[in-house]
């Protein structure tokens, strides 16, 4: 184990000297979901149906949504290693399997980290403001970083799958209904019943939903729907399923490239 975590830190690192060297798409990666953010805050704006300050909606949803996307960055990385192949110099080595990936994975999760902190303060710059307690608001971010965290991994697996830098847009197009589909703008008892109800099942309806609750956002239109009363429980259920399927596919598929 200890063999394996110091080779994972070790990738991890190299993935921080790359932001040293190119610190445009790191300043790319925090800024696009701030002009997501302000956008939809001062552009389209309005929610219709939903009680209150959109603001205090909208943000907690900008948050899951932000955990989302992304993802492309870290799934083109996985595949310019494969192909220029750098991925064969680490197999020849004495590296734990897998610890590419893990790197990989810690990078991005420390970057998303520190976007979370910016889509925070630009939320309260904006008259978003949190009304639960530190423990709640400690326990939405860790929700909101679980839902990363599992986008992560599925992302890494499709990165793996596609193989080519240039066919990852094309898979990143699959990560898109995720995020649109969702109650991030607007709640599902404003769409039709059967997009409503697909809506509420959705990975990121769940951690925004959990997430404005331990904010103490609370528009006042919650669902009576079983997935609408138990977002906490999905919140959590649905990352940890993620993991468990596509982690093991990922570092399955890693392995077997040395076959």
């Amino acid at each position: 184990m200890s063999w394996a975590v110091t080779d994972s830190w070790t990738m991890t690192r190299r993935e921080l000297a790359h932001w040293a060297r190119q610190p445009v798409q790191v300043l790319v990666g925090l800024v696009f979901p701030v002009m997501m953010l302000l956008m939809f805050t001062y552009l389209i704006g309005g929610g219709k149906g939903i009680a209150g300050e959109y603001a205090e909606f909208l943000v907690p949803g900008m948050f899951a949504l932000t955990m989302v996307f992304g993802l492309d960055a870290t799934m083109v990385a996985v595949t310019q290693d494969l192909n220029k192949g750098v991925i064969d110099r680490f197999r020849s080595m004495p590296m734990a399997n897998g610890a590419v990936l893990v790197g990989r994975s810690v990078a991005d999760m420390l970057q998303s980290f520190v976007s979370l902190l910016v889509m925070m303060g630009v939320g309260l710059a904006i008259g978003w403001r949190w009304h639960g307690s530190s423990g709640a608001v400690l326990g939405a971010v860790g929700l909101l970083l679980m839902l990363r965290f599992a986008m992560l991994w599925l992302g890494i697996h499709l990165a793996m799958v596609a193989g080519r830098p240039e066919l990852v847009m094309t898979v990143q197009i699959l990560v898109w209904p995720v995020g649109f589909l969702s109650n991030a703008f607007t709640v599902p008892e404003n769409m039709p019943g059967w997009l409503g109800a697909l809506v509420e099942w959705n990975p990121l309806s769940a951690t925004a939903t959990a997430t404005r609750d331990l904010f103490g956002n609370d528009p006042g239109v919650a669902g009576t729907s079983w997935a609408a009363e138990h977002a906490g429980l999905l919140a959590v259920l649905w990352p940890v399923v993620l993991v468990g399927v596509f982690l093991p596919l990922a570092v399955r598929r890693f392995t077997a490239l040395s076959r």
